[in-house]
């Protein structure tokens, strides 16, 4: 199983920002109990919004794809500093990206696959569906968050199309979204699939990533952004699965060997540096290398 982590954090106090000054309305008892939950938010064009108590996610829905082409299947990561829900409170404000005192969302997806988005590499090339087409809640508000979704068919070139249903679990004390994914397809011949984590770049340079193929895992440590620090993401997959590695002009990518029909599981973590838990890349990767997921 994987570990889990299970430390408290006193509320944080509301961080005065200058670029937006509207004030945060300290949370009720009720909205400090920590949970894992999930929701679909047709007020924010159709996201999926999950987290616990360490992290928060959300992926994009079809009203997003109608107004933000060409957003697609990427998966989002918001830094968090406190155990309760709050990406709800932050979208109740015109800019989510400003941090509170509580988190904030400053990561971006762009065209990239986020943190543990998937695609088909075939001919060079990674093959990327658009956003989720249709959702399922199953559990949230309690010990887990859980939930899957459908991806319509996407082109592979011109040889064949692809699509998906993918199911997420993300249980309380955990840095690590489980996600069992099954690909279908017009051709019976199996697929090499692509599970990145966008590349970044910026003045303090390209970060730090780490490729373990023996152990199925692949973590980037993004560069400090002088502005929120940096995030740590992870992606953990079947050892007997993979293939290699290689990265296009977006993403760092790790390869598995599919086959059409099959489910298959793999985990996406992460972590910020001014949260509570990881203060330093070292840290992170210490925490990473001492799971023992199960596939």
């Amino acid at each position: 199983m994987l570990l889990a982590v299970l430390l408290f954090a006193p509320v944080a106090s509301t961080v005065a920002q200058a670029q937006d000054p509207a004030a945060l309305t300290p949370p009720t008892a009720e909205e400090q109990v920590p949970r894992a939950v999930a929701r679909f938010a047709p007020d924010r064009f159709d996201d999926l919004l999950w987290e616990n108590d360490r992290v928060a996610h959300r992926i994009y829905g079809p009203a997003l794809q109608a107004r933000e082409p060409p957003s697609g299947s990427g998966i989002d990561v918001w830094a968090r500093r406190v155990r309760y829900p709050f990406m709800d409170r932050q979208l109740r404000f015109p800019s989510y990206h400003v941090d509170r005192g509580e988190g904030l969302d400053y990561y971006d997806v762009g065209r990239g696959r986020g943190a543990g988005g998937l695609g088909i590499w075939f001919d060079n090339k990674l093959w990327t569906s658009r956003n989720f087409a249709a959702y399922r809640i199953e559990k949230t508000g309690g010990d887990e968050a859980r939930f899957s979704v459908d991806y319509n068919p996407w082109p592979v070139d011109v040889n064949r199309r692809v699509w998906e249903t993918r199911e997420f679990s993300l249980p309380m004390g955990s840095n690590f979204t489980r996600m069992t994914s099954t690909l279908q397809s017009d051709s019976t011949e199996p697929l090499i699939v692509g599970i990145g984590i966008n590349r970044r770049t910026n003045d303090a340079g390209t970060g730090f990533i780490t490729r373990d193929q023996e152990h199925g895992r692949m973590m980037f440590w993004e560069p400090t952004d002088a502005a929120h620090g940096s995030l740590g993401i992870a992606i953990l997959v079947d050892p007997a699965m993979v293939e290699g590695f290689t990265q296009d002009a977006e993403n760092y990518l790790i390869l598995l060997r599919v086959t059409p029909g099959v489910p298959f599981t793999y985990y996406m973590g992460s972590a910020w540096d001014r949260g509570p838990d990881f203060a330093t890349r070292e840290a992170w990767e210490t925490f990473v290398a001492g799971q023992t997921p199960e596939f």
